[in-house]
């Protein structure tokens, strides 16, 4: 008797599935069993629970309904959820680790796109480019304008990172042969570690102290939501810049928005409390020229997507063989 190919579930949108599978990845995902794609262009928990039916693996993304218990005790096959995107808190909950399932997830992939973006935030603010754009549209006088604004090399710069995970490494590594003096806050970081990167360990208000530019890259846990508020903005020092391309809940977003508001520093921020920033949102203010706004945009490029989508096709090969 021929046996039956594996079934392996795409619990994606039509949307994710057009960003995040080129036509090789999903000829690749084709050939190593029975693929049940979504038949519409959304994905709700109804339809998730059907394309499971006896499903051995499960791609998954942005827009996949979450699992849960009952789910899982639905389908107590499933032996892999290959998410393609970043983050599986929100998508299965801590306690089905213990019971069996495996979690593979694509943050690796997402990691040389936010560092780009840090890095080319630093490089507008320290040459003051968007400040420059705005001058001489309003009409500034050209070499008015250029004197107005300050010009700083990025390499004469310390940057402080916070959180030396896959983002955190990566901005390293694009920063280090800028010549930047690299301050990284992270206790799973050791001295050796540290060297191999050409960075040095600190804590936290040594790095805003002493730093020029603070990128921060930690997650969400219990020991740093919050972990930045009014007292550690004032550590801060004048004219320095606050890059946030990782999660909101890390700061009091209240206390720093009256820090920008003072004047004192500038910031890029990429994610916000809420999101979408709504549109009457006090950082949509054009007043305020000493930060800009992204729509959490920081790690998404072409590139990165389809990378993360053969990332996980390639998971469920290693798990079928």
């Amino acid at each position: 008797m021929r046996e039956q190919p594996p079934v392996i579930a795409v619990l994606l949108t039509e949307k994710t599935r057009r960003m995040m599978l080129d036509d090789a990845a999903t000829a690749e995902l084709n050939a190593l069993g029975d693929v049940r794609w979504p038949a519409g262009a959304t994905i709700d928990a109804a339809d998730a629970d059907r394309l499971l039916q006896g499903a051995t693996a499960c791609l998954t993304g942005w827009g996949t309904p979450p699992f849960d218990s009952a789910a899982r005790q639905r389908h107590p096959q499933l032996a892999l959820v290959a998410h393609s995107a970043g983050s599986v808190r929100t998508l299965v909950p801590a306690r089905l680790f213990d019971d069996g399932l495996r979690v593979s997830h694509a943050a690796s992939k997402i990691a040389a796109s936010v560092a780009e973006f840090v890095v080319a935030e630093a490089l507008l603010a320290m040459r003051g480019i968007h400040r420059l754009h705005h001058a001489l549209r309003d009409g500034g006088e050209w070499l008015d304008v250029r004197a107005a604004v300050p010009q700083r090399l990025l390499g004469a710069r310390t940057v402080g990172i916070v959180g030396a995970g896959y983002v955190g490494r990566a901005v390293m590594r694009l920063l280090v042969p800028f010549g930047c003096r690299v301050l990284v806050v992270d206790p799973y970081l050791s001295d050796g570690e540290a060297a191999a990167l050409g960075v040095v360990r600190t804590e936290l208000d040594e790095a805003l102290a002493k730093s020029d530019v603070i990128s921060l890259h930690a997650p969400v846990l219990s020991e740093t939501r919050g972990m930045i508020g009014a007292r550690e903005l004032a550590l801060l020092r004048s004219g320095a810049l606050f890059i946030n391309t990782a999660r909101a809940e890390l700061i009091d977003e209240a206390a720093l928005l009256a820090e920008i508001r003072s004047g004192r520093i500038e910031a890029a921020l990429d994610v916000f409390d809420k999101e979408p920033l709504p549109p009457n949102s006090p950082f949509r203010d054009p007043g305020l020229i000493n930060v800009t706004i992204s729509p959490h945009a920081a790690g998404h490029t072409e590139e990165a997507h389809f990378a993360q989508g053969r990332a996980m096709v390639d998971e469920i090969g290693r798990l079928l063989r």
